[in-house]
């Protein structure tokens, strides 16, 4: 007996991403867009929102205490990254980068990050990263430490 066939355009097509409301993160970190944020089109160049998601996620840890990038022994590698963009950001705008963790692995954490121009309810664009915790001297991999899990584990959705 032959499988049912799915026409072309559904098979494996996964749904349209879509931005996010304020209450689907759960912590927050204003921004400030600069000067030179903005490229010849008269928005935020793409390259900028992938430094904000760095810039959100690894501000809070080391604000929680849960990084230490000069003296930990261990550091975290991006290894996936991926942004969707819904509407245009510009300098000189505030943005309010909503932070997530859609996945606590035994070494590894996605985290997803929201960008809002300050004061609307919905993200003008959407993304996540991949981090895999190593060793600062080996590069391999190692279990997440006590006190990162505990920062990360109220981000968890």
């Amino acid at each position: 007996m032959n499988a049912p066939s799915v026409p072309p355009s559904t098979a494996l097509v996964p749904p349209r991403p879509r931005p996010q409301p304020r209450d689907a993160y759960r912590a927050f970190r204003s921004i400030g867009t600069r000067w030179m944020d903005n490229d010849i089109y008269g928005h935020v160049n793409n390259v900028v929102y992938y430094s904000w998601f760095d810039t959100a996620v690894n501000a809070y840890l080391i604000e929680q205490g849960a990084l230490d990038i000069h003296q930990g022994d261990t550091i975290g590698l991006v290894i996936e990254t991926q942004c969707n963009y819904f509407a245009p950001l510009a300098f000189p705008q505030t943005i309010d980068a909503g932070i997530r963790v859609a996945r606590l692995g035994e070494s590894s954490v996605r985290y997803e990050v929201g960008l809002f121009a300050q004061s609307e309810a919905v993200s003008a664009a959407c993304g996540h990263f991949v981090h895999v915790y190593v060793g600062r001297d080996d590069r391999r991999p190692r279990p997440l430490p006590q006190r990162l899990r505990q920062v990360l584990q109220p981000l968890c959705i």
